[in-house]
């Protein structure tokens, strides 16, 4: 059985208060390697956003509607690798050499495999990042976030931990999740 972690996103107190949604996430390592990701949104407002499916490809400013994130890095290290899944089937993956240094140009990694579903009062995005499309490293640290968009264009930020002050999903403060060898536990990286 691949080692797993279930998690509840928490909204960013600026959020605005027409965001009620609930948000889970199940991160798992395949024993294949990589690393699966189930976002599952639930209690969906009638007026949130959620982009039309599209084929997959890379594409830019996903962040800006409706997203799901994962940012990942090696462990000690302060290079990192944004990944955006959008449930139009795009994606995009920046890297970082440091907090929002990007790295100049575009990252070469495979494609993530995404799944979305969609019923009445649940988004589901099951994300498969192939182990080629992370950081080589024995223990690497983990945020994940999403981005919600209301009918009027203001967006409601989650994410596993929140730094002080506006949402800033590549804050260190919120790589609060490790994956090692023996599996998945939080961290408390720097």
């Amino acid at each position: 059985m691949a080692p797993s972690v279930h998690a509840a996103l928490a909204g960013h107190l600026a959020n605005p208060a027409r965001f009620h949604e609930h948000i889970d996430v199940t991160v798992s390592q395949p024993a294949t390697g990589g690393l699966g990701i189930r976002y599952a949104i639930r209690g969906l407002n009638l007026d949130l956003r959620v982009p039309t499916p599209h084929a997959p490809a890379p594409a830019n400013a996903l962040w800006r509607h409706t997203c799901c994130e994962v940012f990942i890095s090696q462990a000690g290290g302060t290079p990192y690798r944004e990944f955006n899944f959008s449930p139009s089937g795009q994606w995009a993956a920046y890297d970082f050499l440091d907090y929002r240094q990007p790295v100049p140009g575009t990252v070469s990694c495979p494609a993530p495999d995404i799944q979305v579903s969609r019923t009445e009062n649940l988004l589901q995005l099951d994300v498969m990042l192939a182990e080629a499309a992370l950081p080589a490293a024995d223990k690497l640290h983990l945020a994940l976030a999403v981005v919600l968009e209301a009918g009027n264009g203001r967006l409601g930020y989650w994410a596993l931990a929140h730094p002080a002050g506006k949402p800033d999903f590549h804050h260190h403060a919120g790589f609060v999740l490790s994956l090692g060898p023996t599996g998945f536990r939080p961290s408390h990286w720097p």
